[in-house]
């Protein structure tokens, strides 16, 4: 820069208030203490649990027969996981669980959107609806063997029946609850039924559906898991079972570990999956997602 006499002048370096500066990093700190604490605090309460487990069966306050040392738990999961046994029992529990879950969502999201978009069909329905919601799926093995067997079909059917109704009920909550200001305008900027419908309805009942996958998707594993503890169908259960009725206590708690890890996996996945689709939505940009 020049001034009026032709020199050159030296513009000072800005620099940036340093109570501006010691704001940003201090925020900075905070989120990644945040983010650790969120990451670490499950983990160290999972690790405090085993330790007092591990101590308890260790000074014999717990029966070693009943329930055995953490560790050897552990080992038993490694081992366990180290056999083509172990992963063939992991991909029949996972094809009882998709093929029944996937059937689930495509009988119920389409009848949620008509049962909720017209309020006669639900009132006509409803009674049929509460009628059958609270069967247990348990109670109707006898019946499922009896028709289908104890192979695939059984377990499937069960896992149809316990999460179709997770997914009819958001589906129907999430069409009625769509904002009728929004419908009906547009229906008057001349949009038809269909469009309407995809860019309103679907838009505000979606969270409502992925909610309903959610708890589907855990009641799905559950009673997959269950059919092959009763029935004897190949999986997990069965693997179970046959350990604990072999005497390998460690073996079978093992395998119910390893269900639960495999629980923690849907779930996680079904969460980033549900973060990924419904971007957009204000509880996911929130946070409230997570």
């Amino acid at each position: 820069m020049a001034n009026n006499s032709g020199s050159a002048v030296v513009e000072p370096p800005r620099f940036e208030p340093v109570g501006r500066r010691q704001a940003r990093v201090a925020l900075l700190m905070n989120s990644i203490l945040t983010r650790l604490h969120r990451a670490l605090l499950p983990g160290a309460t999972l690790l405090a649990l085993l330790a007092i487990l591990q101590f308890l069966t260790y000074s014999g306050v717990l029966s070693a027969r009943a329930f055995p040392l953490v560790t050897d738990v552990f080992a038993a999961l490694i081992h366990e996981a180290s056999t083509a046994e172990f992963w063939l029992a992991v991909g029949h529990t996972l094809s009882g669980w998709a093929i029944g879950l996937l059937i689930a969502i495509v009988l119920a999201v389409p009848l949620g959107i008509v049962l909720g978009s017209s309020r006669m069909l639900y009132r006509g329905s409803r009674t049929i609806i509460e009628f059958l919601r609270p069967v247990p799926s348990v109670a109707l093995i006898p019946l499922a063997v009896l028709v289908l067997g104890i192979g695939l079909e059984s377990k499937v059917f069960l896992v149809v029946f316990a999460s179709f109704w997770p997914m009819l009920i958001q589906t129907i909550y999430g069409v009625q609850d769509t904002d009728p200001i929004a419908t009906e305008t547009a229906r008057t900027f001349g949009l038809g039924c269909f469009e309407t419908f995809w860019r309103v309805i679907l838009p505000g009942t979606a969270p409502f559906i992925a909610t309903g996958f959610r708890i589907s998707s855990a009641t799905a594993l559950i009673l997959a898991v269950t059919a092959e503890l009763v029935i004897g169908s190949p999986g997990l259960g069965a693997t179970i079972e046959l350990a604990r009725s072999s005497g390998d206590i460690a073996t079978a708690y093992a395998m119910i570990m390893a269900t639960g890890i495999l629980g923690w996996l849907l779930n996680s996945g079904s969460m980033y999956f549900q973060r990924r689709v419904l971007h957009w939505h204000p509880s996911q940009r929130a946070g409230g997602g997570s």
